[in-house]
């Protein structure tokens, strides 16, 4: 895939936890608190077990994640990106394997929840989880607009993967400037401030 210009596209879908917020979750530790295997997905682990099992794990993971949105910090350049693309009547959205709830609550706390369509934040009960595409092409169908005007920003491989089963341009927020998936990734980049400094200014 040819990397687009990042000025042509006006749908914005953001990851949250480590692209939108400093990173917070210790899924080592969250896995070893659920009684989860190492290295194995957290959500695909859980819907491999009987819901007699599973339910309890996932009410225990609703309230991990509800007690770490408290302390969420915007990621540098967070807030400046999301009011300058919404000067730019971008849409945004927001395709988080966390819970929606979370996901509303995370973007009060961070000063943006006004630049959002909450129809358009996506959580794991609305869409399949990432790496799976479905909440990506949620949103272009919501927007009423195909892959060729919209953008996916993630920290993670699975952020990337879904970006690419969609269709739609890539971006890698990498503040390490490691970049390990490069063949994912349209646009690679060390912060929010320099995707902000992509976009002309109004």
């Amino acid at each position: 895939m040819t990397a687009g210009a990042l000025i042509d596209r006006s749908k914005w879908i953001f990851d949250l936890d480590g692209t939108l917020t400093r990173p917070q979750h210790d899924f080592d530790a969250i896995r070893a608190e659920l009684g989860i295997p190492a290295g194995h997905p957290i959500l695909e682990y859980l819907a491999t077990l009987p819901e007699s099992r599973a339910l309890p794990l996932r009410r225990r993971l609703d309230a991990i994640e509800d007690a770490l949105v408290e302390a969420a910090e915007p990621q540098p350049g967070c807030v400046p990106l999301l009011r300058q693309l919404a000067a730019q009547r971008a849409d945004l959205g927001i395709l988080t394997r966390n819970s929606r709830s979370n996901a509303l609550r995370c973007l009060e706390i961070l000063g943006v929840a006004d630049l959002f369509d909450p129809r358009c934040v996506l959580g794991r009960s609305e869409a399949p989880p990432k790496p799976d595409p479905g909440g990506i092409l949620t949103l272009l169908r919501r927007w009423r607009c195909g892959p060729d005007d919209a953008v996916m920003v993630g920290d993670f491989r699975f952020d990337l993967e879904a970006g690419r089963a969609a269709g739609v341009l890539t971006v890698h927020l990498d503040t390490a400037a490691a970049f390990p998936w490069p063949e994912l990734a349209d646009h690679r980049v060390r912060s929010l401030q320099d995707i902000l400094a992509r976009l002309p200014s109004t």
